[in-house]
């Protein structure tokens, strides 16, 4: 068995790949171009991906391939439909981020409650030093006990960050496609009229492609803090900054943007420098543990492949 692994870059230099090793002969590339796919799974019979797009441009003609290995949870970047005709199977990995998702989640949520990017400047600044008083409490922060926060999705990493935000003394909210006796599910409308904080966990699909609106957008409170660590195309990142500027939104937590990395011309690049935005590099889900358990629940995909089984499918 041939493996090719075609984005190494993006999962980590410091994560020790050699146990793929062990089920097959394996080569690494940190990163591959889109015109590079082709000639480089030429004759292998595994792809491990992780940001690399793969289509039917270039994946037509691959014989050899029989399976494609996603390291990551998300598999957009990946065309199943054209995978499943041309008889690809494809797998991803599930579970394995959602308590380092969670983590940033509420990093992001405290840090900007908390408004630490600007109390932490007055100090580093001098400030502080110079300022001859003993403490200051502007700009004025707040609790997050007694907020409400309002949950769009609600699966491994939705379920987790509810149960920190209740921990906290939140009243949660949630939105998902089914309501779930027990649980205070709303529209999505409700939920961002009524939210003091909002957080995005939902998978990137046809149904949730631009899911947060502009108009959604608009209904926010004026003090909201809102955070994206799901997809960058589930929100309207256009309408996300224009609402920033005009301080209509209170605060932005991102680590996922619609283009990554994003370039001078996208609109969060306006925004990146303002003390109530917190935009991070894609990074949620990659602590060391997680990317440890990542490549195992991966070398476990490619052993129950190859056994019959349909560990972790996704084109079926």
């Amino acid at each position: 068995m041939k493996i090719v692994v075609l984005d190494a870059a993006t999962f980590g230099g410091d994560l020790d790949l050699s146990p793929l090793s062990e089920i097959g002969e394996t080569t690494v590339f940190n990163n591959t171009a889109a015109a590079d796919v082709a000639g480089r799974l030429a004759d292998a019979q595994v792809a491990v991906v992780n940001k690399v797009k793969l289509n039917k441009e270039n994946l037509e003609g691959l014989d050899s391939l029989k399976l494609i290995c996603i390291l990551a949870t998300g598999y957009d970047n990946v065309d199943t439909d054209y995978c499943r005709q041309a008889g690809i199977a494809v797998c991803n990995v599930v579970g394995y981020s959602s308590d380092n998702v969670t983590q940033l989640t509420l990093a992001m949520a405290l840090s900007l409650i908390n408004r630490l990017p600007e109390y932490t400047q007055y100090v580093r600044s001098g400030k502080y030093s110079e300022s001859g008083v003993a403490n200051r409490l502007t700009p004025v922060y707040h609790e997050i006990s007694g907020k409400t926060w309002g949950i769009v999705g609600y699966g491994n990493i939705g379920r987790r960050v509810a149960a920190a935000a209740e921990a906290l003394g939140c009243r949660v909210i949630i939105n998902k496609r089914t309501a779930k006796e027990g649980l205070d599910c709303v529209s999505l409308e409700a939920l961002c009229k009524t939210s003091d904080i909002i957080s995005v966990h939902t998978p990137l699909n046809e149904s949730t492609r631009g899911l947060i609106s502009e108009k959604l957008i608009s209904m926010m409170k004026k003090d909201a803090i809102f955070i994206n660590v799901a997809r960058g195309a589930v929100a309207d990142e256009e309408a996300l900054c224009k609402a920033i500027e005009e301080e209509r939104l209170g605060a932005l937590g991102i680590d996922v943007y619609s283009t990554e990395p994003f370039g001078k011309d996208h609109p969060f690049y306006r925004i990146k420098d303002y003390p109530n935005v917190c935009l991070t590099p894609h990074m949620a889900w990659g602590s060391y543990e997680a990317r440890v358990r990542c490549l195992d629940e991966v070398i476990k995909n490619i052993r129950d492949f190859y056994a019959g089984g349909k560990r972790n499918r996704v084109d079926i």
